[in-house]
């Protein structure tokens, strides 16, 4: 069973290092942070444990950096944005397990919180090799010294069997996050006992990239309203033409065995009865309504494709949120971050917004559109901090970040 962070707190942490991993993954635009919203989910742990006199040795990742010390991918803006939200000191480290790293860790005071460079930026970190990650694990441990505990609170990164997630936590008293703790709550309330009418909303842009959610959802959600650029494949999978809009003609054969087993289990299907159709890919793009069944009709015609639900669908959609008393949204509906595109995914989030459901928007490109759309977090229930990870629970995988701890 996993231990909670509170029962660290209660054993007591003052003097002692304390490695957390957080979720400190944000978008940037250059040096700027563009959605701090992982930030300040990550601070309320921090300011937990510099408030019981632990010195904080924050580990977290930020892209794809390949094993590779990348600049662009440095952790650096990450970690400003932090200390300006923060009411403890926070330093920054210029390397991960590294003489600046060991350096910084040894001058921490109680209540310090000093952030890694990105755990990434080390190939062992990612590394399929036990061995290596081992080795690494030793590295960061090292940067505890004696006495030193483990918190895991990037519920983002429990999918992944990486060193700063699963290797450290089997080598220091390992404890649960709030974080963590709350996420794994709020997600296993929606897949084990959902007050109904339970509303999933699917968008996105690959049906393979949900094909196992779709499926463990089936038999367990009320309705599965599906939209964005997966939603075409549902609309071939029914014998519409779709023109140039994204397509996977290879999994057309599975969301038809999908839509007769939804049928068979109760689990009704809401597609798209009207798109906006758009004669590019692109802001400006000339674009008009076209009903489902006629799409490649019309002045754009063939060549266009579709880049948003059509208004039609976006009443029916707010209707079914409207009525339902838990609902699962993960993934936009339309290519949200073009003004004339964006419709559907305002919809879905007002009336979400407007609805007296438990909420929970997925994270990932879910989180991002509410934001930049203008929600706030608190118009919603809970906000996913997991992206992939929040899929693979839902999906019913073993995750090995939660198995680390016990979990």
């Amino acid at each position: 069973m996993a231990h909670a962070l509170d029962e660290l707190i209660a054993d007591g942490v003052e003097g002692r290092h304390v490695l957390v991993r957080s979720d400190l993954n944000v978008p940037l635009d250059g040096t700027t942070v563009t959605d701090d919203g992982r930030i300040k989910a990550s601070l309320p742990v921090l300011k937990k444990l510099s408030k019981a006199g632990a010195r904080v040795i924050v580990m977290a990742h930020l892209g794809r950096p390949k094993g590779q010390v990348d600049p662009q991918y440095s952790l650096a803006p990450a970690a400003a944005r932090l200390a300006e939200l923060a009411d403890f000191q926070v330093t920054t480290a210029h390397d991960v397990v590294g003489d600046d790293a060991h350096a910084k860790a040894e001058e921490q005071k109680n209540g310090d919180v000093l952030v890694l460079e990105n755990v990434r930026f080390d190939p062992r970190e990612t590394s399929k090799d036990d061995a290596e990650r081992a080795a690494f694990a030793d590295e960061l441990v090292s940067l505890a010294g004696q006495n030193g505990a483990y918190v895991d609170d990037a519920f983002g990164a429990v999918h992944r069997k990486h060193t700063s997630v699963y290797d450290v936590a089997k080598k220091l008293p390992a404890y649960m996050g709030d974080l963590v703790k709350t996420e794994l709550n709020v997600l296993s309330t929606l897949i084990k006992n959902p007050a109904r009418p339970f509303v999933v909303v699917m968008g996105g842009s690959k049906v393979s990239d949900k094909l196992a959610v779709i499926d463990n959802l089936i038999g367990k959600a009320d309705a599965l309203l599906i939209g964005g650029g997966m939603g075409y494949t549902f609309a071939a999978a029914q014998g519409y033409k779709v023109g140039k809009s994204l397509l996977e003609k290879d999994q057309i054969e599975n969301v038809k065995k999908y839509l007769e087993r939804g049928s068979a289990e109760g689990t009704e299907f809401v597609l798209a009865t009207d798109v906006v159709w758009a004669s590019a890919f692109a802001a400006d793009a000339q674009n008009e309504i076209r009903p489902i069944e006629s799409l490649e009709e019309g002045e754009i015609g063939a060549e266009g494709l579709g880049l948003d639900i059509g208004p039609e669908t976006q009443k029916v959609f707010a209707e079914y949120i409207k009525t339902a008393r838990t609902v699962f949204w993960n993934g936009p509906v339309g290519v949200f971050e073009m003004e004339a595109f964006a419709g559907g995914t305002t919809t879905v989030a007002q009336a979400l917004a407007d609805s007296d459901a438990m909420s929970v928007i997925g994270g990932g490109d879910s989180a991002s559109a509410v934001r930049n759309l203008g929600f706030k977090d608190e118009d919603f229930g809970h906000i996913s901090t997991g992206g992939g990870a929040s899929l693979e629970f839902i999906e019913g995988k073993e995750l090995p970040g939660l198995e680390a701890l016990g979990a």
